[in-house]
């Protein structure tokens, strides 16, 4: 059966293939914009483009998926990874966004440091197992007092 979340779920995972990837491409490209005056800028560039957009999508689509678990009463947030990756991924967001400008003047310590936050996120979610569960309270049941 096709429903919205699964969608949202793929789209997901192809908007964190993005920013993985264009990490990894920018980054490699940075390497090479010392020596090559033709490449100046381009990681920069790539960067802005895929990873920034990347993360912008999958923030919206990670929304929706958490709307979605919560509008069906599910209760996400009794799993500890969920706050974890949150972390993870609030820092990423920030970090992705001033990482143009660093890149561009040749700078790669940020855009490494995002690329480390992008794989504890994964690292996190991946692993959620390890992290555990909170125990949801159980309400009383009431008791039956015998007939007088």
């Amino acid at each position: 059966m096709f429903d919205a979340y699964s969608l949202l779920k793929w789209m997901h995972f192809v908007a964190l293939s993005l920013i993985g990837g264009g990490a990894v491409v920018a980054l490699l490209i940075s390497g090479f914009e010392d020596e090559r005056e033709d490449l100046r800028g381009l990681a920069a560039t790539l960067w802005k483009r895929t990873v920034v957009w990347g993360v912008r999508i999958a923030i919206l689509i990670g929304a929706a998926l958490l709307a979605i678990k919560l509008m069906n009463a599910q209760h996400p947030f009794t799993e500890y990874y969920l706050h974890l990756k949150l972390m993870f991924v609030v820092a990423l967001a920030g970090l992705s966004e001033a990482t143009p400008k660093a890149l561009a003047v040749g700078k790669r310590g940020s855009a490494l440091l995002a690329l480390m936050l992008f794989l504890l996120a994964s690292f996190t979610v991946y692993n959620k197992a390890v992290f555990g569960v909170k125990v949801l309270p159980v309400p009383p049941t009431p008791v039956a007092s015998a007939a007088p």
